[in-house]
């Protein structure tokens, strides 16, 4: 019984890969926006096998070191090939060093997750998750990508600092909240977080794909935000204490 509980969540960890190995297909074939939905696809399946694993009580440091060899595939190799293809193969040597960088910059950041591992449920991340950047990415060619005009303008100058963006911020400490648990417990524990995942999932739905990419800007600037906020918090912290401490003083004199 245990091994085969521990056979499901590997079995949508595989899923994820395989819808990996499709988008490079796709992209090979020039069907780029097929490539991007394998990519969302991959990113759905990546979250039900951590959802399986819980439900069957078979977490293990095998389907962490499958999950991130899965997640290097379709959210490292399988976004920088598609950008390659789709418009950064114009640059040069350029195109080559930035298109790779997600995919570099997802397995430095897959590493370190393990190294630094404890425990498999996690409340947030430590710098953008893997299929966060790989969405962005994929739901960007999906709104701009315009058939046979490709992208252009705005979407095909915005494409390069985008990536670069992106990979910086996986390995970035920012602070990213992880998805909600699907259980009693995780709703009380954060249950306006659940509250917003359920919206954005609706929204996303109900658009047939349309909000992905607004949905997923939102939540990647939460991190730098998040990183400003906290830190105008502790430079006013140490005036707003010695203000207090004055004022103490004043009154003990009067």
């Amino acid at each position: 019984m245990r091994i085969t509980r521990a056979v499901v969540p590997s079995l949508f960890t595989t899923l994820n890969m395989f819808c990996g190995f499709l988008s490079l297909i796709f992209t090979l074939e020039g069907n780029y926006t097929n490539a991007a939905w394998f990519i969302i696809i991959a990113a759905i399946f990546d979250s039900l096998d951590g959802l399986m694993a819980r439900l069957t009580k078979s977490s293990s440091d095998f389907g962490v070191e499958l999950d991130s060899l899965a997640d290097v595939v379709s959210f490292g190799v399988a976004p920088s090939f598609l950008i390659y293809n789709i418009h950064l193969q114009t640059l040069g040597s350029w195109g080559v060093l930035i298109s790779a960088m997600p995919m570099v910059m997802a397995a430095m950041r897959l590493a370190r997750f393990n190294v630094q591992l404890i425990g498999y449920d996690k409340d947030y991340f430590r710098g953008l998750p893997t299929p966060a950047t790989a969405i962005m990415i994929a739901s960007f060619i999906l709104t701009y990508y315009k058939g046979t005009n490709g992208l252009t303008g705005f979407s095909a100058e915005i494409l390069a600092p985008l990536s670069v963006g992106l990979s910086l911020l996986m390995v970035s400490t920012f602070k990213y909240d992880a998805a909600p648990k699907f259980s009693r417990r995780g709703i009380s524990q954060h249950p306006w977080r659940f509250a917003l995942s359920m919206l954005a999932l609706s929204a996303m739905i109900s658009s047939l794909g349309q909000a992905i990419f607004p949905i997923f800007v939102a939540y990647v600037i939460t991190g730098p935000i998040r990183f400003v906020v906290q830190a105008v918090r502790s430079a006013l912290r140490p005036a707003a204490q010695r203000e207090a401490d004055e004022n103490d003083l004043t009154s003990i004199d009067v």
